[in-house]
């Protein structure tokens, strides 16, 4: 999982996305306030923040650097762009291969007692 944080002034936005099922998710306050599947390379949320004003976030790879980036715009303005690189990406996918591969033994040897 993926996290990107941001506090504006009332509100703490925070998108979430899952680099191995797709989520995103997209929180103000700890409230959820879009949710979607990707498996693109790309995506968008637009959302409203409490005091009206709209906000959007894009999310991508750059293709240069493999760095997962999101831009987090007010009012159609730039306002931040936050990256993680490649490094968290790849501990989180072996974290889930592990995690996966634990499981998968377990009820192997789960159904070879029985």
């Amino acid at each position: 999982m993926i996290s990107f944080k941001y506090d504006f002034n009332q509100d703490l936005v925070e998108l979430q996305a899952s680099n191995w099922c797709g989520l995103e998710q997209v929180f103000v306050n700890g409230k959820r306030v879009s949710r979607k599947l990707n498996f693109g390379p790309k995506s968008e949320h637009q959302i409203k923040l409490h005091d009206g004003n709209p906000c959007k976030f894009q999310l991508f790879i750059d293709p240069n650097s493999d760095q997962m980036i999101c831009r987090i715009y007010k009012k159609n303005r730039l306002i931040t762009s936050i990256k993680q690189g490649k490094e968290n990406l790849m501990h989180s996918r072996q974290l889930l291969q592990t995690v996966i591969i634990f499981t998968a033994v377990s009820s192997l040897g789960m159904l070879l007692m029985v």
